[in-house]
């Protein structure tokens, strides 16, 4: 009797063990899952600020709140069911739908770029011209507008993550997406909520009587500007570098190896060449190539999208 409970207790350790090791797994697949998409998770973190300027302080973290409660939905009831079953039951057009949102990527960021370029905001337009006088209304329009445009982004985290961990088993795959979208949700939210406050927490500490914490929060109204900038800058580039990088590898695995054959060998000869600088200055000369490839495929569709309209209005003037 003795005996068949010291195997009972075995078969329990060893069953701890497995459990542990499956969480230890999960936790590492999850965790370069959510790296891999660390390109569109800066620029999720950096486009969201600009949904709550303008509205007032004491609002802001609530319409935060519920941009992200939409974010998560999206997340969990619609795009990960989709993937999944995509995954489980179509695998071979996961590689197709990326390329399609690594050239959206790639648009986003070239027309950001156009923007720049050329002084037209069309968003600080709409902005302006919005005569909405419901406040509840227009914070309607303002959650409503961003859960849109985090759901493409979302979904393109989604899929990045998933294309890094399609070899696990069905429940593993499920497990470790879920980790990926309610982490990466709370991360980049609980980011923006600190971003949007950095400005009102200044204020409050200007007011204070010392001196060092006065001059902190000061500090920190004049940084609120040029962080805002920062992230839209690198917001940019790392959807230029993720969305041109997802095309070199989707071309490569469809077929069409050469283009990212060429930037590998760059990158490779640029390791050799540098000898301790290597590993680094080779990923950074992957990581521009990938950001020309973006810039590139993404001129091309903001050309393409902005012909059209012009063309289709002169037909219709005729």
């Amino acid at each position: 009797m003795a005996s068949g409970l010291f195997a009972l207790f075995d078969d329990v350790a060893a069953m701890v063990r497995l459990s542990a090791a499956s969480l230890d797994d999960i936790g590492a697949a999850a965790g370069r899952a959510g790296v891999k998409a660390a390109g569109v998770v800066v620029d999720d973190a950096a486009v969201t600020p600009r949904y709550v300027q303008g509205l007032k302080p004491e609002r802001e973290l609530s319409i935060i709140w519920r941009i992200a409660k939409g974010s998560i939905r999206n997340k969990l009831l619609i795009i990960l069911p989709a993937i999944l079953l995509l995954s489980q039951f179509l695998p071979f057009l996961l590689t197709p739908i990326l390329m399609v949102g690594g050239a959206y990527l790639c648009y986003e960021g070239a027309e950001k770029l156009w923007e720049k370029v050329s002084g037209h905001h069309p968003e600080e337009t709409a902005a302006a011209e919005d005569t909405t006088t419901d406040p509840a209304e227009h914070e309607k329009t303002v959650v409503s507008g961003a859960v849109r445009t985090d759901f493409i982004l979302s979904a393109e985290i989604m899929v990045i993550a998933l294309n890094e961990v399609d070899t696990e088993p069905f429940l593993s795959r499920a497990i470790i997406l879920v980790v990926v979208a309610v982490l990466i949700t709370a991360l980049v939210y609980g980011v923006v909520g600190l971003i949007v406050k950095m400005d009102d927490a200044g204020v409050a500490l200007a007011a204070k009587p010392s001196r060092g914490v006065a001059a902190l929060g000061r500090g920190l109204v004049k940084a609120m500007p040029v962080v805002l900038a920062t992230l839209a800058t690198v917001g940019v580039a790392a959807m230029l570098w993720v969305g041109g990088h997802i095309l070199l590898v989707g071309a490569e695995e469809l077929g069409w190896a050469w283009p990212y054959d060429l930037v590998h060998h760059v990158e490779v000869a640029v390791h050799d060449a540098t000898g301790a600088l290597g590993g680094v200055l080779g990923w950074l000369t992957n990581t521009a190539l990938s950001a020309v490839v973006g810039v590139v495929v993404g001129a091309v569709v903001v050309a393409v999208l902005h012909l059209v309209p012009r063309r289709g209005g002169k037909a219709a003037a005729h």
